[in-house]
C-alpha cells in the first residue's frame, strides 16, 4: 500500500471524529484519568519515571479503543502536558490493513525528547508512519526504549484480545490550550 493511500485513510478516519473546542470539564476528567494511568505504571515500572524527568513533555492518553476485522481502527484522546501544567489536548486516530481480528482497549504514552521534536508534534497534526514503534509495557517487558526522531512510545494493554499483522499509522490532532 502506498503511503499516498495511508495518509489519505488515515486523514478520513480523524475527520469521522472531530474534536470538541476545549471543555474544562472534560479535560478534568481526563487529566484525572491520566494521572490515574501514570500512577499506575509508576508503581508497576518504576523506571518510567526517567522518561518523565527527562522529556521535554509527554502525552497520556487514558483508553485507546482499537478494533478491527481485516480493516481496524482505534481512537482515544489525551492531555499533552509541559512542565507537569497541561498544554494540550490530542486526539489520536489510527486506521490499519491486513490480518486482524477483535478489539481491545490500551494506554498509550509519548515522550519528547527535545524543544525541536516537541515544537513539531503541536503544530497541530502529527502523523507516525507504520514504521514508528510502541513498546508494549506489560508486566514481564521493560521500560526500556529509545527515542526514534526524537519520541519515545508506550502502550500498556488494558484488556481485550486482538490478533494483528497489519500496517497502518497514527495521526494525532493537537489542540492547544489558549
Amino acid at each position: 500500500m502506498t503511503k499516498t493511500i495511508m495518509t489519505t485513510l488515515v486523514t478520513l478516519a480523524a475527520a469521522v471524529g472531530t474534536a470538541n473546542a476545549w471543555d474544562p470539564d472534560e479535560i478534568e476528567e481526563r487529566d484525572a484519568n491520566a494521572q490515574a494511568v501514570k500512577a499506575e505504571l509508576l508503581e508497576t515500572k518504576p523506571k518510567l519515571q526517567d522518561y518523565f524527568d527527562a522529556a521535554t513533555g509527554y502525552v497520556i492518553i487514558p483508553t485507546v479503543g482499537k478494533g478491527g476485522i481485516g480493516i481496524g481502527g482505534a481512537r482515544g484522546k489525551g492531555l499533552l502536558y509541559e512542565g507537569g501544567e497541561i498544554t494540550g489536548e490530542v486526539t489520536m486516530t489510527q486506521l490499519t490493513i491486513g490480518f486482524q481480528w477483535g478489539g481491545q482497549a490500551y494506554s498509550q504514552l509519548m515522550f519528547f525528547e527535545d524543544d525541536v521534536a516537541m515544537a513539531q508534534f503541536k503544530k497541530g497534526n502529527y502523523e507516525l508512519g507504520a514504521q514508528a514503534s510502541a513498546v508494549a509495557v506489560t508486566a514481564g517487558a521493560s521500560a526500556d526504549a529509545n527515542f526514534v526522531n526524537g519520541i519515545a512510545i508506550f502502550t500498556y494493554a488494558k484488556g481485550g484480545l486482538m490478533y494483528e499483522a497489519s500496517v497502518g499509522g497514527q495521526k494525532f490532532k493537537v489542540e492547544l490550550k489558549e
